[in-house]
């Protein structure tokens, strides 16, 4: 099987894909424009999506509640720093800033709404370039 989404509940579901299509290149692949706005956002490769929606048959986590360790999104970034910096400026906050014993360098922010985001250059990249 192929990877193709992951689905969060959130309060703001429009303001929410508004900033991860602004500020982390994510594309609009398919949205509703009534509740409960979904919303599915492809990475750069086209190949895995984020859907984001406000559905109140569920629960909404309350992210900044959550340890960046419970979920994140990762994304893979050529320079963590500019890209930490880039994002602050939009409104993330910092959560760490870690470079690992084989060199990879990871970043840890909490996005606008508290849902952590983690920049990774890996040393090994694991993922198939595309």
């Amino acid at each position: 099987m192929k990877f193709e989404h992951f689905a969060i509940n959130v309060k703001q579901p429009n303001e929410m894909c508004d900033w991860y299509e602004k500020h982390l290149g994510l594309k609009v692949v398919k949205k509703m424009d009534h509740s409960p706005y979904m919303t599915f956002l492809a990475d750069e490769s086209g190949t895995i999506m984020l859907e984001i929606y406000n559905n109140s048959k569920a629960p909404i986590l309350d992210f900044e509640l959550q340890h960046p360790l419970v979920v994140h999104l990762a994304f893979v970034s050529d320079d963590p720093s500019r890209d930490k910096e880039k994002l602050l400026a939009a409104g993330a906050e910092e959560v760490s800033d870690d470079l690992l014993e084989d060199g990879s360098h990871l970043v840890m922010l909490k996005d606008p709404w508290g849902l952590a985001i983690q920049l990774c250059k890996r040393a090994n990249p694991m993922l198939k370039p595309w």
